[in-house]
């Protein structure tokens, strides 16, 4: 069975959000969409994201790394989102493991949010159903694009190609050949729902550094001297220039 889903690799995420706004803007004006922003520049801003990056310190100072976690619907293999919704509402595709919601069988009742451990569904206040993401399955499908950009949003906008999109099924795929030899891992698979985004870890570069390239060069031009201050009475800036 193939199960699409996405392997974010951390080591090279920059945390521009490229992601984040790609989607807001390809989902918005798609199939998913619209998805509202109430009060976005107010105290109480609120508003419907299918990915979000979250930003973490972490070590103690003065060792400490700054790590950028992007987070969406991790599309399980067992989604517990699937069977407490009491419309029916929420579904895993048997063709490519997507899991989506019918927004005209959605209530709003957030049974799928409470049982989400990942906190991956969003309510859209005004449409009142809940929202999530959709690896893109209105653009990953369309012929009429060219094959390179059936991707999600989120992985075409990545500029540093944190983001790779396959089925994780099979073994061959870029996204399964990563996860192998980069040990991808899954997110919390301690509460047995399979989750098939996967994440590779962050790893350490060491950078040798040999003495020579220590000692300072000489500077020819001597940019980094005091500048003389200007007299009294000479013209300014202000006074020899036309602006």
């Amino acid at each position: 069975m193939t199960q699409l889903a996405l392997v974010i690799d951390l080591n090279v995420c920059v945390g521009c959000h490229a992601c984040v706004t790609s989607c807001k803007e390809w989902n918005t004006s798609g199939t998913a969409g619209y998805m509202s922003d109430c009060n976005p520049y107010g105290k109480d801003p609120t508003g419907t994201f299918f990915n979000r990056v979250q930003t973490f310190e972490i070590g103690t100072f003065p060792n400490t790394e700054t790590v950028h976690f992007p987070k969406s619907c991790l599309h399980c293999e067992d989604p517990p989102c699937v069977p407490v919704c009491p419309t029916g509402a929420s579904y895993k595709r048997a063709e490519d493991g997507i899991v989506l919601v019918d927004y005209d069988k959605c209530i709003g009742c957030k049974y799928c949010s409470w049982a989400c451990p990942y906190g991956a569904r969003e309510i859209d206040e005004h449409l009142k159903v809940m929202k999530k993401c959709t690896l893109c399955v209105d653009r990953i499908y369309d012929q009429a694009l060219p094959e390179t950009e059936r991707k999600p949003a989120c992985v075409l906008a990545c500029p540093t190609n944190a983001r790779l999109f396959g089925d994780v099924h099979d073994p061959e795929s870029q996204v399964s050949v990563n996860i192998r030899e980069n040990g991808g891992y899954q997110l919390m698979p301690e509460w047995g729902t399979k989750p098939a985004n996967h994440y590779l870890p962050r790893r350490k570069t060491r950078i040798k550094i040999h003495e020579d390239e220590l000692e300072r060069v000489d500077n020819p031009q001597k940019k980094e001297r005091q500048q003389p201050k200007p007299g009294f009475d000479e013209p300014t800036l202000d006074d020899v220039t036309s602006w």
